[in-house]
């Protein structure tokens, strides 16, 4: 289905696990080291660089665009490394989180307590995923390099719903 990601969260509670979607809307990337930032911001009383309230963040740490390019490869990372910080950021608005693998029970728990979806994209999907990507820029914490927070402007970027908001599970 193709959806607009702000459709997506407006009727997070009529999708359900499974559904094959094409994606198109504004999404952060973090990794492991924008996610520690985060939290230190969070904790130390701090404002974001980025509005988290209805936001996806996709788990990718993309590589440099070739000349011509808007992006380089653009894979998922394994999602369980941010099962630490999952519960927050959902706490804090995020609502689409993307990435690869399965999720713990607290995780799956806070999906369900802040009416949120973990969409998944297929490993070794990056090439074609980077295709969706129609702008990107880098809006934090650039001295991360690839682990920078990107905000890229997708367009049927291809996902599967893992996990819907009433905890329905594609890994079980």
């Amino acid at each position: 289905m193709k959806i607009n990601l702000q459709d997506l969260i407006f009727n997070v509670r009529n999708i359900k696990v499974g559904q094959e979607v094409l994606l198109t809307g504004s999404i952060y990337t973090a990794r492991d080291a924008a996610h520690k930032r985060i939290m230190a911001i969070l904790d130390n009383g701090g404002d974001l660089p980025v509005d988290l309230k209805n936001s996806a963040i996709y788990y990718c740490g993309p590589t440099p665009s070739k000349p011509g390019e808007i992006i380089g490869s653009c894979g998922p990372t394994t999602s369980s490394r941010m099962d630490v910080y999952t519960p927050r950021l959902l706490k804090e608005g995020v609502k689409v989180l993307i990435g690869k693998g399965s999720r713990s029970e607290s995780v799956i728990e806070s999906l369900k307590g802040n009416s949120a979806l973990y969409l998944v994209a297929t490993g070794g999907i990056g090439a074609l995923i980077s295709k969706t990507v129609k702008r990107s820029e880098i809006l934090a914490f650039e001295d991360l390099g690839p682990e920078a927070i990107y905000k890229f402007e997708v367009e049927n970027m291809p996902l599967i719903v893992a996990t819907d908001s009433f905890g329905n599970n594609i890994f079980k």
